[in-house]
């Protein structure tokens, strides 16, 4: 069947690609993704204004009234992901019974949290946590403000996005690897679509994830260069222009570029380690700078909290007229969905050879804890430096989150070389956030890459290059449109694409379980025959040179097997 699947994608899909100037591209996908990107960015160059407009009324409507959809499928996310670890069906393995992981367990999670959380955590480990401090969020009580704060911020950056990110990239492994399918969004909707995944249906799928990708990258990039700039202007005077802004785009696109080029097993893999090693150096040097008793103690009760809470907070639907759930919690996991085929492709394509139960739990679980850790760092540390100052860090964070970072690196108490050690923890931090952005970058150039190409393992060189070139020239445009405001358009934009694939997700959930179930017999069938054949092997092998008792007793044991192999074959034909 794989086999067979394999080849109509290669008849019915590959077969439609574009193949000339160094380039294998799905025209329909490339050209239709170009369209809407030419178009947005029309809208926003003839009227931003009203294109500002526009998307906040839709993405507005969709927080206020449909903030039950994204707290309910989250949920069953969660629950299916759960499903899938602790049964039976956590023994099936991503790319078939004798795949192998392609890349050791550090170089894995490095990969994971650079492209799904690096850059995030590095600008809202300061501000967020910080500003719950201040608003008492409506989630968790506590009579300590520092551990309700701390908790909630674990709530939006742990198990939730994480669920989210595992259900799809699983469900993209399983079809790619076990089914032979192409690494594409189009290719989880064969049990329902079958073939039509190769016309016009899969080409609409694929066109909808590209532009979330590529716009969600955009939007990232653009927004992250302008807070790149501020830390720059803030630490070094650097003045904040969308010409420096734009000079900020070409270096990070030009890094970014060598990397995609030299593909995932070197590139991302050595920038990721990298960010992973660099973000343990900075945090553990916060750690011990900043007040580690409090952080060690908060960190404990925080997390005590998230895990006592975490069903009646999960299943919280705010019934009052307050703003904060759609601002914070249902905007973060509208923002986790839409980002989620970006993550899901590149997390699929790191994890092949790993079990389902493996894959769900490390992904679920590894990163939430790091992200505890490094939040509380820097999150207590912020508590610890805003009640100093009275006050001052939080007024940083509400007039520019962006500077936060550097505002409370810059009143730690340094006991010698202040002023070295305050620059170089500056330096350090501003390069990690550059390191992280060339990862998010280049790891989302390959996802668009791969998609376009109609889901191929491997594409040429310039394609490659081409479209992380248009990512940075996308977030060029923008700046040049209309800075920031153009740019918070877009990132509206992207948000109101995490309705219709939450929808797509429950889609999916579905599909997987099925699908998953029948991959479970083959699996145990495959090992029940191999099992059989060794012992007969054993059984030839052994007969001449041992007593009747023992050849009666083994004979036995290969007839058993014998039957249950027999039984499964009988299950499966009906």
């Amino acid at each position: 069947m794989s086999k067979l699947l394999k080849k109509t994608a290669e008849e019915k899909l590959f077969s439609r690609n574009f193949t000339g100037f160094g380039m294998d591209l799905n025209p329909i996908v490339s050209i239709g993704t170009g369209i809407i990107i030419l178009g947005f960015s029309l809208f926003a160059f003839l009227d931003l204004d009203r294109a500002n407009r526009i998307f906040n009324l839709i993405n507005d409507y969709i927080v206020q009234h449909l903030d039950w959809l994204f707290i309910m499928t989250s949920n069953i996310f969660i629950l299916v992901c759960l499903i899938f670890a602790f049964s039976k069906l956590g023994k099936v393995r991503i790319g078939g019974v004798n795949a192998k992981p392609e890349f050791s367990n550090f170089a894995w999670y490095s990969m994971l949290i650079s492209a799904g959380m690096g850059i995030g955590l590095m600008f809202w480990s300061v501000g967020e946590p910080l500003y719950h401090q201040q608003v008492t969020p409506p989630i968790y009580s506590s009579s300590n403000s520092l551990t309700q704060a701390l908790a909630t911020t674990f709530f939006h950056w742990g198990i939730h996005p994480w669920g989210i990110y595992a259900l799809i990239s699983l469900a993209l492994a399983f079809f790619a690897y076990n089914k032979k399918l192409p690494l594409s969004l189009r290719s989880v909707f064969y049990p329902l679509l079958k073939n039509k995944i190769f016309g016009f249906w899969g080409d609409l799928i694929d066109i909808l994830a590209v532009v979330s990708c590529l716009f969600g990258l955009a939007t990232s990039l653009g927004l992250g260069v302008q807070q790149i700039n501020s830390g720059l202007n803030y630490v070094f005077g650097v003045e904040v222009s969308v010409f420096v802004q734009v000079i900020l785009i070409v270096i990070i696109t030009a890094i970014a570029t060598m990397s995609v080029v030299s593909g995932v097993e070197k590139g991302v893999k050595f920038l990721s380690q990298l960010n992973i090693i660099f973000a343990g150096i900075l945090m553990g040097i916060i750690f011990l700078l900043g007040p580690t008793g409090l952080i060690v103690r908060t960190f404990s009760n925080s997390l005590g909290l998230y895990l006592n809470d975490f069903l009646t907070t999960t299943f919280f639907i705010d019934s009052s007229n307050s703003t904060w759930q759609g601002s914070w919690t249902v905007f973060y996991l509208a923002w986790w969905i839409s980002w989620s085929p970006f993550v899901g492709m590149f997390i699929a394509k790191i994890s092949k050879g790993r079990t389902i139960r493996e894959f769900v739990l490390a992904v679920m679980i590894v990163p939430s804890l790091l992200s505890f850790l490094w939040l509380s760092v820097f999150g207590v540390t912020a508590f610890h430096i805003n009640q100093i100052t009275q006050g001052q860090l939080f007024n940083v964070v509400q007039s520019d989150v962006s500077v936060a970072l550097f505002e409370m690196i810059r009143h730690l108490n340094i006991p010698l070389f202040q002023g070295v050690i305050r620059i170089f923890l500056s330096v350090f931090s501003t390069i990690l956030i550059i390191s992280f952005f060339v990862t998010s970058s280049d790891s989302g150039s390959l996802v668009v890459d791969q998609i376009t190409s109609g889901g191929k393992l491997d594409s040429p060189v310039p394609q490659r290059v081409f479209w992380a070139s248009m990512e940075g020239l996308t977030a060029i445009i923008l700046l040049m449109i209309g800075g920031e405001k153009a740019l918070k358009a877009l990132q509206t934009a992207v948000i109101t694409t995490g309705l219709p694939f939450a929808i797509i997700l429950l889609l999916v959930a579905f599909v997987l379980i099925e699908s998953l179930r029948q991959a479970y017999k083959t699996q145990e069938f495959k090992k029940a025959t191999t099992r059989f054949e060794t012992l007969m092997d054993k059984y030839i092998d052994i007969e001449n040179d041992i007593d009747k008792k023992t050849l009666e007793d083994l004979g036995g044991i290969v007839i058993t097997h014998k039957r249950k192999i027999k039984d499964k074959i009988k299950k499966n034909k009906k």
